[in-house]
């Protein structure tokens, strides 16, 4: 029971000591919760300041970017506002301008409208004056038909006429101003380049006739040559193809032929039957056959040297053939390979001056005139003929070209058959070159002064220079300045056409005026 009481007793203490525990420990809670509330209500009212100082500042951040928008707005609006004042002030001078155009538009459609009227009322007047113009102009063209006794078509032919002489005239003159023209440009090209060729080359003069004087040491050999009854000389001429003249000329016989190479034959056998002594018909055909040969080979070893000589290789051994044989050809007096070697100089040199190919000139220049030693001699001019033997023997076309429009027979496709041409002429042309009979060349002369004297208003002519060029003297009352251009140009051109003449002639038509008075 004691312990009962003891533990009851225990308890209760226990009990007490809790509650009492209990109430201290709620007042010292009490006292912490009062703390804890008034340090939270210290830093509640820390934060609370600082929120609103940091609201105040965001809120004067705002206020300054509102501030800062409103017033760049108000900028803005100001510009445009200007903008607006100077477009509208412009808009209101574009209107004054557009209502002063306005006004001048329509002043000048009245003015239009009034100018009208007035064409109009011209346009009237003149349809009226046109057609009293017209039956005038029918009354003075009958009265012109019958004055005349021409009618309209026929008077408007001559009319044409008349224009076309005119149009002819002051074409010549025309043409005279480009030539003159042309002439002032390239002359002096021209004459440097062909004088530069001419310096160039210097070459001998062979001249050949168409007779070989063969001389012996005495006259009885003549004897021995005629033979018995005329037996040797005849057997002679028949083996050659030449005549031969034995007459009483001392210590020479006399060898005819038109053809050098059988003249040459001629002579060379006669030279080895009167050295030999043995001269009989059998003898002779012999050495006749022998010599014949002999100038064969010599014929194509000078076309060989020539070619190599020249430089030019390729050739066919018939054009080579052909070449050698100009040895013995001449014109007008001029060696024929001697010619045509100068020709072939001066066209190399020429194309080089011009840029061309020297190799290709000079070997259009050495042939240019081979269609003048064929051994069938067809009737055709011998640059046709020597254009139609290149092609033959497989010649380049420019080549043929140029050897067969050296004489204008054929139009010039390259400017080798100028350069050709040209240095044919300066070849034949230079002096001492050719020579010319007298008769042919006083006839030449005469053909020329008669063929200008043929028309009207010519007073004289001159041929000078050796026929190189021609000077007419005309009337000053029969033909005017402008004529004498027309005159030259057609005398010019009927010589061309109608007479045969080396190089060229120049035409030159002189008209003056001459006052005369005596002092007395």
């Amino acid at each position: 029971m004691n312990l009962i009481i003891n533990f009851i007793v225990a308890a209760v203490a226990l009990v007490i000591g809790f509650v009492v525990a209990l109430q201290v420990s709620k007042r010292n809670a009490k006292s912490a919760a009062n703390e804890i509330l008034k340090s939270a209500e210290l830093e509640g009212n820390v934060l609370r300041d600082k929120a609103l100082i940091k609201g105040k500042e965001e809120a004067m951040e705002i206020r300054s970017k509102a501030e800062k928008e409103a017033n760049q707005r108000m900028q803005r609006l100001q510009s445009n506002e200007a903008k607006l004042k100077q477009r509208e002030l412009q808009l209101n001078q574009q209107q004054g301008e557009l209502k002063r155009k306005s006004s001048e538009v329509e002043q000048q459609r009245n003015n239009v409208e009034q100018q009208r009227t007035r064409l109009e009322n011209l346009s009237a007047t003149l349809d009226q004056r046109q057609q009293e113009v017209e039956k005038q102009e029918l009354r003075v063209r009958d009265t012109l038909e019958h004055v005349s006794g021409l009618s309209a078509e026929e008077a408007k032919e001559k009319l044409i006429e008349s224009l076309q002489d005119e149009a002819r005239t002051a074409a010549a003159g025309y043409i005279n101003d480009i030539m003159d023209d042309a002439k002032l440009t390239a002359n002096k090209e021209a004459k440097r380049i062909i004088v530069e060729t001419i310096q160039r080359v210097a070459t001998e003069t062979a001249i050949e006739n168409a007779v070989t004087v063969f001389h012996i040491d005495n006259d009885e050999i003549k004897g021995r040559i005629i033979g018995r009854e005329g037996r040797n000389i005849r057997a002679l001429e028949a083996a050659t193809g030449v005549e031969i003249i034995v007459d009483d000329t001392p210590e020479a016989i006399v060898l005819s032929g038109f053809d050098p190479v059988r003249r040459e034959i001629a002579r060379l056998a006669l030279h080895q039957l009167v050295a030999d002594g043995r001269i009989h018909p059998a003898r002779i055909e012999e050495v006749v056959a022998k010599v014949r040969r002999q100038v064969e080979d010599e014929i194509i070893e000078t076309g060989k040297r020539t070619a190599i000589d020249m430089g030019i290789h390729g050739l066919h051994p018939e054009l080579i053939r052909m070449i050698g044989k100009m040895k013995y050809r001449s014109s007008y007096g001029q060696n024929l390979l001697q010619h045509s070697r100068e020709t072939a100089n001066l066209c190399a040199i020429m194309a080089s001056e011009l840029g061309l190919n020297p190799k290709k000139a000079r070997r259009a220049g050495l042939l240019h005139d081979i269609g003048k030693v064929p051994d069938d001699e067809p009737e055709l001019p011998h640059a046709i003929l020597g254009m139609r033997l290149a092609e033959k023997f497989k010649e380049k076309p420019d080549i043929c070209n140029a050897i067969g429009a050296h004489h204008d027979e054929q139009e010039a496709e390259s400017l080798y058959a100028p350069i050709v041409q040209v240095c044919d002429a300066i070849s034949g042309a230079r002096p001492g070159a050719r020579r010319e009979i007298v008769e042919a060349y006083i006839k030449r002369l005469n053909d020329l002064e008669r063929l200008a004297m043929s028309y009207p208003g010519v007073v004289k002519t001159y041929a000078i220079q050796a026929g190189r060029e021609l000077r007419v003297i005309v009337g000053a009352d029969k033909i005017t300045d402008e004529d004498t251009n027309r005159l030259s140009t057609e005398i010019a051109k009927r010589i061309q056409d109608e007479l045969t003449y080396p190089g060229q002639v120049r035409i030159t038509v002189i008209r003056e005026t001459r006052a005369v008075s005596y002092a007395k």
